[in-house]
């Protein structure tokens, strides 16, 4: 994995900490940076358990860089669109659960982004908003598949009909984010959960991330199959058998009330 002037990659132990690096443009995303991040996630080592997506400066995300939005004809803008799926795909479907660390701007092509990570992380200073809709254009990163199965069809529909804008804590309640924390804080909470995530079994976190969202998807006959399936196939690894031999030999932490 290489850094690039706008995609800076860092190790902290078993975790990968992907940050943006175009904060002047509110780290605003252009194909450059997409494909950077598709390369990120398709090169981590296997040293790797979990990722953490971060912006640099004042905000996570700002969306689409408008000022290299070219002029296309339908069948180039369909092209482009299947590029930003490619790469978000590789963020949602790739070797390792991944932590998005939320501040100030989740927007657009920002929120995409987010929404293709697993888990949520955000402090106080985060908004979240998709102004496609005033300006002419549709979202063309996967958010009208992404996004409401987070907050549902018709607060997205809300959004970029009227341009509504969701503070930290609304975002948190319609379900943006699975975690909220204060001012400066998102990073740390999400190193640390990322950190916690990456002791997990690798294909317990594999199944978590590649079957869970499409059995939720299946008709429930279907479902049932495959969870028992992925069931037969996580607990057969040698990993999973000794972690349950050392909770029935009580080497292993119980379960505690948090």
């Amino acid at each position: 994995m290489t850094s690039t002037p706008d995609l800076h990659i860092e190790h902290h132990g078993a975790v990968a900490v992907i940050r943006l690096t175009r904060p002047a443009k509110r780290n605003a995303l252009n194909d450059g940076l997409v494909l950077a991040i598709r390369d990120a996630f398709q090169s981590l080592p296997s040293t790797i358990g979990a990722a953490v997506v971060d912006g640099e400066g004042d905000h996570f995300c700002a969306g689409l860089d408008l000022s290299e939005l070219q002029e296309r004809d339908a069948g180039a803008g369909m092209r482009h669109s299947r590029l930003w799926h490619e790469a978000l795909a590789q963020v949602q479907f790739g070797p390792v659960p991944v932590v998005a660390a939320l501040h100030g701007a989740v927007v657009g092509g920002g929120l995409e982004l987010a929404a293709a990570c697993h888990i949520r992380v955000a402090d106080d200073t985060t908004f979240y908003a998709l102004p496609e809709g005033s300006r002419g254009i549709f979202v063309g990163g996967g958010g009208s598949v992404r996004i409401p199965r987070l907050i549902g069809v018709a607060r997205m529909t809300d959004m970029m009909l009227t341009g509504r804008v969701y503070n930290a804590q609304d975002g948190e309640r319609a379900g943006f984010a699975q975690y909220l924390v204060p001012a400066g804080q998102a990073l740390a909470r999400a190193l640390e959960i990322a950190g916690r995530v990456a002791q997990n079994a690798p294909l317990t976190n594999y199944a978590l991330m590649h079957a869970l969202p499409r059995i939720a998807e299946q008709p429930a006959d279907q479902g049932y199959l495959t969870e028992a399936l992925m069931s037969a196939i996580v607990q057969s690894a040698p990993e999973a058998k000794e972690r349950v031999r050392a909770f029935l030999e009580g080497r292993a932490a119980k379960v505690a009330k948090g």
